[in-house]
């Protein structure tokens, strides 16, 4: 069995070091206490240690004691288990284990994290039986999903509902099964690589925000931990099992005292007044706070929750509930929090003319009090200076697609072969859905003669198996190369193209679409963003675009083609959308217009789907994006129709 990284090695995992645990092992071990607080979300960097720690949780877990051979881990001390092997006679046996770790990759099917038939002795043998999925595995135990932002939405809404209601029903496949699913489940993710949308976030009873340290003495301290443990993993692990067994057994007590910690009216009343003072929607929040500070009275060995355990409960469980829009960042104002929160002996209040009062009155270092610049102005400009104007508020964008059928992975844009979607037909097993039960009999029944059937069951080989061809939605690469020169630098026409971008870039989040950017202007074009699944930072890049000078259309294009190209390379199944936001000038360089127009035809040679958005304004219109789009071989679409609403208008009009 292989050596797993001790608990308390991690820096921030051994209670008993300094500091005591960090946010990010506090919520696991609390979770692990109280798994009706609904599992962690652990947002973090890459390289922060979130896999190592949640895999060496199982290893500090009390063992736990199962009825033998129930495949779906029954507790022998319950009158009646919801297990489908029982029901279990009084005397069973029972044997004792280890917690259990499950983990699901991102590439997991429905069948394989709910359960389905056994396939083999359905066509084997005629009997129908249920063959339990990754859920059933992971009762009692631990759900370890890491990457959860890349994992498919349907997915995730049904682990969750699992973990909320502590069971799961599965009605498929000729089957009807109910069994207990009371697991801890951890995701990990990077928000570079895109964000949970606001519903599942909300769905995780936990969350932190995770980074490595930047004192250079913790930092070295942590990689010659990690350099010894690869040296001599069981001598490592040997010097930290000691204190493994201290944070176990003092996990077991607090499980234990977990019944009998009270929570005061006082005490469920200041929940409700913090819940409704940083605007909580519904009432998930002030129950997973409620269950957080009773889980941590007891892991503190207290029989009542004070005001510590209230002011660490809504610290893990709300700065995720904030998050108002898609854009938002999730976070916490503590300062507030330290005003709602008193702490229960905050001595004498300060004298306000002591030293520690306010500073007299005056200008601060650097000019502190001078007045910040109105949102949305431009910024101080001089000559040959650029301007910054911000966005107005989103709206709903128009859909665009992908022209034909993908094979991309699942989200909401374009046409694709999907796991999940339409039963379009069926093909060979080595296509991933589900079994396509009439077309595998189709496929051997020509068969039965040649293989000696005479009556009886029909005779099946694993070269009959076929499986169903579904068609649903992909997620795209959605490629943004945004005209930033100056002839885009009026302040009402850049506001209205970031608007326009803001909006593209939210309908890009709602369908799961990785993004780029590609900005030009003066004599070249800039990847202002590699490809991505954060939008967030995508907003925020292009928040940050000024303009101003020349107009290198060309060099913009072929930037995107290149940065097409790579992604191709990484992944041969991408399948772009190209967003151009132009006037369609171009005037820099040696025959401007001739270079942007060939791009433009090099870049139509490849197949790319485009679209071209006229930012152009004003009476007096000289048309060079429609030429543009023809060139490209794009969908032409004026700046005022990216918006839903104006596309819909513009159609009652003709009608």
């Amino acid at each position: 069995m292989q050596q797993l990284y001790p608990f308390p090695a991690v820096l921030g995992g051994d209670p008993d070091a300094p500091g005591g645990l960090d946010d990010m092992a506090l919520a696991l071990v609390l979770s692990a206490i109280s798994p009706g607080i609904g599992g962690v979300l652990i947002r973090g960097e890459k390289g922060t240690a979130k896999s190592t720690l949640v895999r060496a949780l199982a290893q500090v877990l009390p063992p736990i004691d199962v009825v033998s051979g129930d495949r779906f881990s029954s507790d022998p001390a319950e009158a009646h288990p919801l297990s489908p092997d029982g029901p279990f006679p009084a005397d069973a046996d029972v044997e004792t284990r280890p917690v259990r770790l499950v983990e699901l990759p991102v590439g997991a099917t429905e069948d394989r994290l709910l359960g389905s038939i056994h396939l083999e002795r359905a066509l084997g043998d005629g009997v129908v039986e249920f063959e339990p999925g990754l859920l059933a595995r992971a009762n009692r135990g631990i759900l370890y999903v890491d990457e959860v932002n890349l994992l498919a939405d349907h997915l995730v809404d049904l682990l969750l509902d699992a973990a909320a209601m502590g069971r799961l029903t599965v009605e498929r496949d000729s089957v009807s099964v109910t069994h207990a699913a009371r697991f801890v489940i951890v995701g990990t993710m990077n928000p570079e690589e895109g964000e949970l949308r606001p519903q599942l976030l909300d769905r995780f009873g936990l969350t932190v925000e995770v980074s490595a340290p930047r004192d250079p003495a913790l930092r070295a301290e942590a990689v010659r931990r990690r350099l010894a443990f690869d040296a001599d993993p069981e001598g490592f692990a040997g010097r930290f099992a000691a204190a493994e067994e201290k944070l176990r057994a003092r996990i077991r007590q607090a499980q234990q005292l977990l019944p009998r910690v009270l929570l005061t009216d006082t005490a469920l009343v200041k929940i409700g007044e913090i819940c409704a003072a940083f605007d909580v929607d519904g009432l998930r929040g002030d129950i997973v706070c409620a269950r957080t500070a009773v889980a941590h009275a007891a892991w503190q060995g207290r029989d009542a929750v004070n005001v510590e355990d209230l002011r660490v409960a809504a610290r893990l469980a709300l700065p995720h509930r904030r998050r108002r829009k898609p854009f938002d960042a999730p976070g916490l104002d503590e300062a507030e929090l330290d005003e709602l929160l008193p702490p229960e002996d905050s001595g004498p209040e300060p004298d306000p003319d002591g030293p520690d009062g306010p500073e007299p009155d005056g200008p601060e270092p650097d000019g502190g009090n001078a007045a910040p610049p109105e949102q949305g102005a431009p910024a101080p400009s001089g000559p040959g200076s650029t301007s910054t104007v911000a966005a107005d508020s989103p709206y709903r964008a128009r859909l665009f697609t992908v022209d034909g059928l993908g094979a991309g992975r699942a989200g909401r844009r374009s046409r694709a072969r999907t796991s999940s979607g339409r039963r379009m037909g069926a093909t060979a097993a080595n296509f991933a859905g589900g079994l396509h039960l009439f077309e595998t009999l189709r496929a051997a029944a020509p068969h039965q003669g040649t293989r000696g059937r005479i009556g009886g069951r029909m005779i099946l080989r694993a070269d009959d198996l076929r499986r169903a061809v579904r068609e649903g939605r992909e997620a795209n690469l959605v490629l943004f190369v945004v005209d930033t020169s100056g002839s885009m630098a009026a302040a009402e026409r850049m506001r209205h193209v970031k608007t326009a971008i803001a909006s593209l870039l939210l309908d890009a989040y709602r369908r799961r679409d990785r993004v780029a950017v590609v900005t030009f202007r003066g004599t070249q074009a800039e990847l202002v963003l590699p490809a991505t699944g954060s939008v967030e930072i995508a907003a925020v890049r292009l928040d940050e675009v000024s303009a101003g000078g020349r107009t290198p259309l060309a060099e913009g294009l072929l930037e995107a083609g290149e940065v097409i190209r790579r992604e191709r390379l990484r992944d041969p199944a991408c399948r772009p959308l190209l967003v151009v936001l132009t006037d369609g000038r171009a005037t820099s360089g040696d025959d401007p217009v001739g270079r942007s127009h060939q791009a433009a035809i090099h870049l139509a040679d490849q197949g790319f789907s485009a679209v071209v958005v006229d930012c152009e304004n004003g009476r007096m219109r000289l048309g060079l994006a429609r030429t543009l789009a023809d060139r490209l071989r794009a969908e032409y679409v004026p700046l005022p129709q990216v918006s839903a609403e104006a596309l819909t208008d513009i159609v009652k009009g003709a009608a």
